[in-house]
């Protein structure tokens, strides 16, 4: 039987095709635990998460590693290593989107997350997600394979924060490996994980 992750091309997004990329993050996220915690009511968040999803991942668009497979079935944003989220961005959408109280917790999870990624140069997922109209089709395994090509060629280190439980799973038939648990106020949990290279 062929599969969407044997037969599914994955190509970059360019920063002009970026927003069908971001799109089809913020309807996977849709159901998303900490990001429904965040923007409960549905107008603000289809109005406010895209800008999240920018803000955070946004830079992978600008070194080609913003992928997307064919259709827009799924995206996913990846960091190489240096490149970092647009943390004045950020902050600016948390202040603009969030009343203060969740706003004072989401700050510390960002902070609490920041404390997990590795020291040493990494490769950061902090976006992936499949329209829920192609889930459970290969779609997210397609990405992330095609993703890990480049983390092992160059024997980097890959990270990543799971906002699902549901995904861990997933993340862990890739190599990824549970760092710990971040939890703050009333948002639920996120789980921050780990891959190390595989060479061969």
């Amino acid at each position: 039987m062929t599969t969407p992750q044997m037969t599914t091309r994955i190509k970059s997004a360019t920063p002009s095709g970026q927003d069908a990329a971001v799109a089809v993050i913020a309807l996977a996220f849709g159901s998303d635990p900490v990001a429904r915690w965040a923007y409960p009511d549905p107008h603000d968040y289809f109005s406010y998460f895209p800008d999240f999803v920018r803000a955070l991942g946004g830079n992978a668009f600008e070194h080609g590693t913003g992928y997307y497979a064919e259709g827009h079935a799924g995206a996913a944003l990846w960091l190489p290593p240096g490149v970092h989220p647009r943390e004045e961005e950020l902050g600016a959408v948390i202040r603009r989107t969030l009343p203060a109280r969740r706003q004072e917790e989401v700050s510390a999870q960002l902070e609490q997350m920041a404390g997990y990624h590795p020291d040493e140069p990494h490769w950061y997922l902090p976006m992936i997600g499949v329209d829920p109209a192609r889930q459970g089709q290969g779609y997210g395994s397609a990405l992330m394979a095609h993703a890990l090509v480049p983390c092992d060629r160059e024997n980097r280190l890959a990270y990543l924060e799971s906002t699902n439980p549901r995904n861990i799973p997933l993340y862990q038939r890739h190599g990824f490996e549970l760092l710990g648990k971040i939890e703050v106020g009333s948002a639920p949990p996120i789980f921050p994980m780990l891959r190390r290279p595989r060479p061969d």
